[in-house]
């Protein structure tokens, strides 16, 4: 047989079928994962920024949820981690291929609607208060899952929401479980939550220009953040040490002329010495404010 003849009788490599695209972007999802953006991102800012919320008076519910101690998350504000999950979401919305697209939309979104409902689950059964800012990004992750399921392309091969369910829905489950062990200590020490008044007082001293000028290898000045808690990160704290014990100071501490550990500089007078709150809120002029109905203990 004549090699032309071969030719004719191989058969013909099969196309395969291209895989199914959608419009991008997918405008609903962007849509409300922006705004979860603008909502998380705010919640962020305000935190490492020391800025009060608009609404969260000392006392009020809203403060309660976000001074307890599940408002932080491996040592970052969960805030944050609810702004990754809405960016990633953003960014899935641009993907064109439609089953790669709805599966990491709907992972994520799973993900995202688990952990926004343990954690109001345990505002109002431990901590017995609401948040409106948690319950909004609750609500608007609850949206997002609810539109990806619907739009589950209809052309998925082999696809049964029976195993699908199987394979991803224990896996947030276990995290969560996880993660409420660590909160309520059971991996060791129980995380803190932060004292309403310790937090305000905080936030005024660095919203009055107020500075407290400290080393890391101090005993003094970790007695002086001790006496704030969980809200000695809102102290206008700055660092003097650049090494070890003797190294030099940091430029800042140097033009400050600081001699001694903690410094605290409040109003243009100087204080060589570990203040109570009650002396800070003194010298700093602080009233802390009335507090408000719906509280709970973090």
């Amino acid at each position: 047989m004549g090699k032309q003849a071969r030719a004719k009788r191989a058969p013909k490599p099969v196309a395969l079928a291209a895989a199914p695209t959608r419009p991008v972007p997918n405008a609903p999802l962007l849509a409300l994962a922006l705004a979860g953006v603008a909502l998380t991102a705010y919640l962020s800012w305000t935190d490492w920024a020391g800025s009060s919320l608009k609404g969260c008076a000392v006392g009020s519910g809203c403060e309660v949820v976000l001074g307890s101690r599940w408002a932080m998350l491996l040592g970052i504000p969960t805030a944050f981690w609810g702004l990754v999950a809405y960016l990633t979401l953003a960014g899935i919305a641009f993907i064109r291929r439609a089953d790669l697209h709805w599966r990491a939309a709907w992972l994520v979104a799973l993900g995202g609607v688990c952990y926004s409902a343990y954690l109001t689950t345990i505002s109002l059964t431990v901590l017995h208060a609401t948040c409106p800012y948690c319950l909004t990004s609750l609500t608007l992750m609850t949206a997002i899952f609810v539109l990806v399921t619907w739009q589950r392309p209809a052309t998925m091969p082999g696809f049964s929401w029976q195993r699908w369910l199987t394979r991803t829905v224990p896996i947030p489950l276990a995290l969560i479980l996880l993660l409420h062990l660590q909160y309520t200590g059971a991996f060791g020490q129980q995380p803190e939550g932060e004292d309403p008044a310790a937090k305000a007082l905080a936030l005024h001293l660095s919203s009055v220009g107020a500075k407290m000028y400290g080393a890391y290898w101090c005993p003094h000045c970790l007695e002086q953040k001790e006496i704030f808690g969980a809200a000695a990160r809102r102290l206008p704290y700055i660092e003097c040490a650049t090494g070890a014990q003797g190294s030099p100071q940091a430029q800042a501490c140097q033009a400050a002329n600081i001699r001694s550990y903690p410094t605290w500089i409040i109003g243009g007078q100087r204080y060589e010495e570990v203040l109570s709150q009650a002396r800070l809120a003194e010298v700093s002029g602080f009233r802390p404010p009335a507090a408000s109905a719906g509280g709970g203990t973090p």
